[in-house]
């Protein structure tokens, strides 16, 4: 199981009874429970407690998700509704006063809710099409993100290629890096196209 597989083609293979993909699902999903149980100010408990409740969820609805591609968004919608379970609770509120709960939420925190599951989820396609560029790519662009950023002289000694290719390599590494599946679907949604 590769880290560049694509949501539906995990959603299938997990359903299919792959635990590789359960756990591949897992990896890439968990970091967005978390986000959104610190939205909601949780403690690290009550957000074992829910991400515990979203994992059993997942697992009960996994073979029936229509769109196994929208999995983010059902993985999101479902932590917020437990969450919004967690604090009723928490407070002793009654089923018919949950709604109170979320006109608590005020849109600047849905806003910025948004903006950290989008960065997140750029960040995890990031990673994902890092992880698919080959060897001599990830190096150089390893080393080209360092802070500071080393002269082209210590990356020509460091990786045994010449300084003239430096930067045409870089520029192949990054074009390559565009045209991954993960990115390329980030920059059309960014431009309104098809995700």
């Amino acid at each position: 199981m590769t880290v560049e597989q694509s949501v539906p083609i995990l959603v299938q293979r997990a359903v299919d009874g792959d635990e590789a993909a359960w756990a591949a699902i897992v990896d890439r999903y968990a970091t967005l429970i978390w986000a959104v149980c610190r939205r909601f100010g949780l403690y690290q408990a009550d957000a074992d407690d829910v991400a515990q409740a979203v994992w059993l969820r997942l697992l009960e609805h996994l073979p029936d998700l229509r769109e196994p591609a929208a999995l983010p968004g059902w993985m999101v919608t479902t932590t917020r509704r437990e969450c919004l379970r967690h604090a009723q609770k928490a407070q002793g509120r009654s089923s018919r006063e949950a709604p109170l709960v979320e006109e608590i939420l005020s849109p600047s925190a849905a806003v910025d809710l948004d903006d950290g599951l989008l960065q997140a989820e750029r960040f995890d396609a990031l990673r994902a099409a890092f992880a698919a560029l080959g060897t001599k790519c990830r190096e150089l662009l390893s080393l080209l993100l360092r802070d500071p950023t080393p002269a082209y002289a210590e990356i020509s000694a460091e990786l045994g290629m010449p300084v003239g290719s430096i930067g045409p390599i870089r520029a192949r590494c990054l074009e390559t890096l565009r045209r991954t599946p993960e990115l390329s679907a980030l920059v059309h949604a960014g431009e309104g196209g098809p995700r």
